[in-house]
């Protein structure tokens, strides 16, 4: 990892680390998808939300590190892996047709993807773009602002009246 005042660089392994979320009605699309690109999948570390990793355990026949199921705080979990650095790829197929009671948590872990400069895919085509990207198989020097500014930013605190 290298740095300057600005911006900060993490080198993804050849090896990523990918989570893969999928909302209940989208669970069976994300399974189709991972036995289409199981040699793909195979050649990296998978994580994953509670039933969404266990469908996957199944269908790949391998371990699948997994964190609570999302309304259960498995987003949370994946966002502070993000935020730690731990995660590479987010492959989060979010149900856009219906409400979810932890749509706050889903909003934070696409954000943290987007903070932490992440590929993240919210649909299958994106997904293949990614899975399929010449950077899936070889290193990569993902640049991260330092959020020095924000960090360093003047906070002005009233006293109560």
């Amino acid at each position: 990892m290298s740095s300057n005042n600005e911006s900060q660089s993490f080198l993804i392994g050849q090896r990523k680390r990918i989570a893969l979320v999928a909302h209940d009605n989208k669970k069976a699309e994300l399974i189709e998808w991972v036995n289409r690109n199981r040699d793909q999948l195979l050649k990296h570390e998978l994580h994953a939300t509670g039933t969404t990793g266990s469908l996957i355990e199944a269908a790949l026949g391998i371990p699948v590190i997994r964190y609570k199921s999302g309304p259960l705080g498995g987003d949370q979990q994946l966002g502070a892996r993000i935020a730690d650095q731990f995660i590479d790829v987010l492959i989060f197929l979010a149900d856009p047709l219906e409400a979810q009671p932890h749509d706050s948590d889903v909003r934070a872990l696409t954000r943290l993807a987007s903070v932490w400069n992440i590929p993240m895919a919210c649909n299958l085509s994106t997904a293949d773009f990614i899975l399929t990207s010449p950077y899936m198989t070889s290193t990569y020097e993902r640049i991260v602002p330092t959020f020095e500014r924000y960090l360093k930013r003047d906070i002005k605190i009233h006293p109560n009246p």
